[in-house]
């Protein structure tokens, strides 16, 4: 489990695509190598991924058709930057919200304005499917990062990011009709799975 708090902004240093399907990343960083484990999770641009090997300044990891299919990593090249997150320890703090890393779709970013003189106001369009579980100052998490949710209609729902969170994850170098990767909040999901089986 995570928390969409980002600790480090990765560079990807390798993209190696199997006949498989599978491809494999190698990842660099230098704050969080040290306490990585082989066969732990870690979250790459809010995805969990599970780490096959280590390299001087980087870990690899391997992403499958799947995820491949549901998130933004499949148009990852070498040298583009990457949110990482290590798994939260159970004796931390939960500074973000409950994130597992598990993506529900992509979506695009709609429109990037200014908000003040530092911040910016991002507006983003996801699949209709997963706008029922946005709600208004809501959790939601965008590549791995823990936001608020300002506001939503049917479409789509905007986000502020603040001067930290613009230098300090890969947002800050967002441009429109970029696509992010998108984890709805999963207590929404559990109320809804609950009361449809209440009421089957």
């Amino acid at each position: 489990m995570f928390t969409g708090i980002v600790e480090e902004i990765g560079t990807i240093n390798k993209v190696q695509e199997h006949a498989s399907g599978v491809v494999d990343l190698g990842i660099g960083g230098s704050t969080i190598i040290s306490d990585l484990s082989l066969g732990g999770s870690i979250s790459v641009n809010g995805v969990c991924l599970t780490i096959t090997g280590f390299g001087e300044n980087l870990f690899e990891t391997q992403v499958v058709p799947e995820t491949l299919r549901k998130t933004n990593l499949g148009l990852l090249h070498s040298g583009d930057a990457v949110n990482l997150e290590r798994p939260v320890l159970a004796s931390g703090r939960l500074d973000g919200h409950i994130v597992q890393g598990h993506i529900d779709d992509t979506a695009k970013i709609d429109k990037v304005s200014p908000d003040g003189s530092d911040a910016l106001l991002v507006t983003i369009r996801p699949p209709h499917s997963i706008m029922k579980y946005i709600v208004p100052k809501g959790f939601i998490a965008i590549d791995g990062t823990s936001l608020t949710v300002v506001d939503c209609d049917t479409d789509s729902f905007t986000i502020t990011l603040i001067p930290y969170t613009l230098s300090q994850t890969v947002l800050g170098s967002k441009k429109e009709d970029e696509i992010v990767n998108i984890e709805v909040d999963i207590l929404s999901k559990y109320v809804e799975f609950q009361l449809s089986v209440r009421n089957a």
